[in-house]
């Protein structure tokens, strides 16, 4: 009896120890593969930012191109894209 509930108690604190350990490995990023340095400014039809986050380490700058031609992710320690965000904000800031 007393080796049982030995067991359960083992057992009770292993699932606890196991399931309050965190996820290392996974990431869920949105950029996956190399990204672009530059695009055609003119293709650009909205632009998302995804700042660094538990679930992915990389700031993520994603563009949307017009006419359905897709999504691509911007390098952000590119000069196009340093120089594109601030262009774009200065922009914003104007309206």
């Amino acid at each position: 009896m007393k080796t049982a509930a030995v067991f359960v108690v083992f057992a009770c604190l292993l699932i606890v120890h196991v399931q309050g350990q965190a996820k290392t490995g996974v990431t869920r990023c949105l950029c996956q593969g190399p990204a672009a340095n530059v695009v055609r400014i003119k293709n650009i039809d909205k632009i998302e930012f995804h700042p660094a986050s538990a679930s992915c380490e990389n700031v993520e700058i994603i563009v949307i191109m017009k006419n359905g031609a897709g999504k691509r992710c911007l390098n952000p320690n590119s000069e196009f894209t340093q120089k594109y965000i601030m262009t774009a904000l200065k922009k914003k800031n104007a309206e």
